[in-house]
């Protein structure tokens, strides 16, 4: 049972890591639900104060739910993650494209990759994801439309999540970004100096190499499908 915080804000995001590490230890594996009376009883709390910490976690990325159902641990196959980064590399690019038009503030993702770098140099795998998310979130920032910001971070914030459970998983270190970081860095400055549409056809470059680098890792007996525009 844990000991009750206040105020409320602190209980719920105590019992989201309690969540969090139980996924990350494997107690929970990818695909199982989460019962919420029984993690209530776990924890000796109430159901509603699980269920407000299962919401953070499906803001995280390591938890899904859909109406009428209870959440369960994010999960991906091969094919779902080779779908994913089809659709990626197309709304990732557009946004490049989009932020190079319009000549846009580019400060996030410089801060980003600058995290990224540092996180890469100490072996620090969370901080790396985290800021690697925050890179590709300030990317569709970046390009000033709000429905492509709001639909690729419906769609990163789950898939990075699962990325993290797969390294942990795999036990796989942060080596595998060091020739990802240049490439984060060159899609800064094509971005600032290049043609909109060299910017946005090598951002989705980037993502198609992401998705083979990924796929060699956790499935190197699965041949991934090629990104489109992928070069």
């Amino acid at each position: 049972m844990l000991a009750l915080p206040e105020p409320r804000s602190l209980l719920k995001e105590q019992l989201a890591a309690e969540l969090k590490d139980a996924i990350l230890e494997g107690r929970l594996r990818p695909g199982e639900r989460i019962i919420e009376g029984a993690w209530a009883r776990e924890f000796g709390v109430a159901q509603a104060s699980v269920r407000e910490a299962i919401n953070l976690l499906i803001a995280e990325g390591f938890l899904v739910k859909n109406a009428g159902r209870s959440a369960r641990v994010i999960q991906y196959s091969a094919q779902d993650i080779a779908h994913l980064y089809q659709v990626r590399a197309v709304l990732e690019g557009l946004a490049a494209q989009l932020a190079a038009s319009a000549e846009a503030d580019l400060t996030n993702l410089t801060a980003a990759l600058a995290r990224m770098e540092e996180a890469a140099g100490r072996g620090e795998v969370r901080e790396l994801l985290d800021a690697d998310l925050a890179f590709h979130l300030a990317l569709a920032e970046a390009s000033g439309n709000p429905a492509l910001v709001d639909t690729l971070e419906r769609l990163l914030r789950p898939l990075f999540g699962f990325v993290l459970l797969r390294m942990v998983e795999t036990q796989e270190t942060t080596l595998r970004w060091t020739s990802d970081l240049p490439r984060h860095s060159q899609i800064i400055a094509l971005i600032r100096d290049s043609n909109p549409i060299v910017a946005r056809q090598y951002v989705e470059h980037c993502v198609g190499q992401f998705a083979v680098s990924s796929h060699s890792v956790w499935w190197p007996d699965a041949k991934p499908k090629k990104v489109r525009n992928g070069r």
